[in-house]
């Protein structure tokens, strides 16, 4: 259960909160604007040719790159940390995954395919999707150099030597995988572009209930960074 994090608020009357209400509009106006600007920088962003044949194992077998666009121009994958050999479900990526059916429903008419991708073998992947109830396309790419090409998955000799780098500049020290969420156009002629890609912290804007927790007085209701997610169905069930 999340801890009580909030200080003891301030009593104002209706005036003065109105004051203090419109100069964080002020600021939140500011934001906005600034992410708008962001979201079209990246939009700007120059496109890299995919060349490589990627071959992933899904539901129906074998499966391209341009099979999980499934007739769309766009394809957003999430780099789902799930490793072949483990029993562990990173519950950060469960926590993101969570949102992805419902949003999906709306994104997927505005052109945009979407899929997971993991390391680990597609009865592991069967398995994780049947008890968390998800139905969004996820395909392994075991055996293939996918994760690794895309900055998710380092193998152990690059980490003993230093070479095993995460979110554009951060060493990894151990864990063969990561996160992260990368997004794939591709044009008339069917050619595959990757057109951006991030990590770490910047999949936060795919969790929905994080936009609603900041809202709030509590916050997040954090004692360390996500320290109250668990996988959904083991949260307890005096939950209201």
């Amino acid at each position: 259960m999340p801890t009580p994090a909030v200080s003891a608020p301030r009593i104002v009357s209706r005036d003065e909160w109105l004051t203090a209400r419109k100069a964080l509009l002020a600021k939140e106006r500011a934001m906005t604007h600034a992410l708008d600007d962001l979201r079209a920088a990246r939009r700007a962003l120059p496109w890299v040719r995919v060349e490589k044949p990627y071959l992933f194992e899904g539901p129906q077998g074998p499966c391209t790159l341009s099979d999980l666009f499934r007739g769309r121009s766009q394809l957003a994958v999430y780099h789902f940390m799930l490793a072949p050999g483990s029993a562990h479900i990173c519950s950060g990526c469960a926590f993101i995954a969570d949102h992805i059916d419902g949003a999906r429903r709306h994104f997927e008419q505005a052109d945009l395919a979407f899929a997971a991708i993991s390391r680990a073998p597609f009865a592991r992947i069967a398995e994780v999707k049947q008890r968390l109830g998800w139905t969004f396309p996820w395909v392994s790419s075991h055996g293939t150099d996918f994760n690794y090409d895309f900055g998710v998955s380092f193998r152990r000799e690059d980490i003993a030597a230093g070479r095993a780098i995460y979110n554009y500049g951060t060493p990894i020290k151990s864990s063969e995988d990561m996160h992260g969420t990368s997004i794939f156009a591709k044009d008339a002629q069917g050619d595959l572009f990757h057109t951006y890609s991030t990590y770490h912290r910047g999949d936060e804007v795919l969790i929905g209930a994080f936009a609603w927790l900041d809202l709030a007085p509590k916050g997040r209701n954090e004692n360390g960074t996500m320290s109250w997610v668990k996988l959904h169905d083991e949260y307890g069930t005096g939950q209201k």
